[in-house]
């Protein structure tokens, strides 16, 4: 089914963890964690992506303090977030991503993963983590997932 799935993004300065959900928009799978190089080059990696997985819809982790207040790197985040919106063909939500890291952390320290491979891997999971949430809450609001989605932040 062409553009049923939903990709989420975690952006962090170096990396952007990657999620994509099933195509019933159920469950969220960790990707790819992306080694950033340019904007333009990170647009074109992502739009990629969007092709390739025949993607409906792109959400955003948006980094937020636990006061509700947008976070230090908020601003970033949201100047990337406006420059994919042009990019792509399909709606870009921002998220709330208020402590997927650090529970993607804890996931992979209790599954006793070694430091060094734990680096690589918090980002997609906390990226699988945010898009979870997501779909959760769109079940939660008596949407069926592959409907239209609330407005995030």
């Amino acid at each position: 089914m062409a553009g049923t799935r939903i990709l989420a993004l975690d952006p962090g300065s170096k990396r952007i963890g990657v999620a994509l959900s099933d195509e019933l928009g159920w469950t969220a799978q960790p990707l790819e964690t992306y080694e950033r190089r340019s904007v333009a080059e990170d647009v074109t990696h992502i739009q990629q992506l969007v092709r390739q997985h025949h993607v409906r819809r792109v959400v955003m982790g948006l980094p937020v303090r636990m006061d509700g207040r947008a976070g230090p790197e908020a601003e970033s985040v949201r100047l990337f977030l406006e420059t994919l919106e042009r990019a792509l063909d399909v709606p870009v939500i921002a998220w709330d991503e208020r402590l997927t890291s650090k529970a993607a952390e804890k996931m992979l320290i209790d599954a006793d993963v070694s430091r060094k491979k734990r680096k690589g891997a918090v980002d997609r999971i906390a990226a699988a983590i945010l898009l979870q949430s997501y779909l959760q809450s769109l079940s939660s609001d008596g949407e069926a997932p592959g409907g239209a989605s609330p407005e995030g932040l």
